[in-house]
């Protein structure tokens, strides 16, 4: 198994989570692929495990994929460098745009680059949703697909709360798998 020290997984957080705007959904692919393709350190499929209970928990989706990346990669220990690491950069950056809001907010050139970024953040969200979407069905291609096109028919065409659609799936994902007796890894 490759190592990774915890300086070099706080550095990678810290990062991550510096340069990656809009939320916690951008950095969902950014995640996947420093610790499952360059470092090989997880799994596509555990990834995605982190992404989902990630999303499920209270809290920014950034610093909770961030500090599960880190728990699963050093346990405890990994968490809290990852947590911190994932909390300091936008503590950081929003400190200074206070400090500077009025040249900040009004400034044609940052306001232009914001719209800009906006176009690449669906882009990637959208490139996301596919990665990980084509990981879900290699491991239950029929129950994934059924999950996906409901989650998406009730988040898209209700106006009930996304928690509530993935309690109810995951309630669902536990039925069916405890009836058919599969073992999940």
């Amino acid at each position: 198994m490759i190592m990774i020290t915890d300086l070099e997984l706080f550095k990678e957080i810290f990062k991550i989570n510096l340069i990656t705007f809009g939320g916690g959904y951008t950095i969902a692919p950014v995640l996947l692929d420093t610790f499952s393709r360059k470092r090989k350190l997880i799994k596509e499929e555990e990834m995605l495990d982190i992404i989902a209970l990630g999303q499920s928990g209270p809290g920014a989706l950034a610093v909770s994929c961030s500090l599960l990346t880190g728990y699963k990669i050093k346990g405890i220990k990994g968490a809290a460098l990852a947590a911190i690491a994932s909390i300091l950069p936008p503590l950081i950056i929003i400190s200074i745009i206070f400090y500077f809001y009025k040249e900040v907010a009004t400034n044609y050139w940052v306001r232009a680059a914001l719209r800009g970024m906006s176009g690449i953040i669906c882009a990637v969200l959208l490139i996301t949703t596919f990665r990980l979407g084509k990981v879900a069905l290699k491991k239950h291609p029929v129950f994934s697909a059924i999950i996906m096109l409901t989650s998406f028919i009730f988040g898209y065409f209700t106006s009930i709360n996304t928690g509530i659609i993935i309690l109810a799936l995951a309630i669902l994902g536990l039925v069916v798998f405890s009836l058919k007796g599969v073992k999940i890894p």
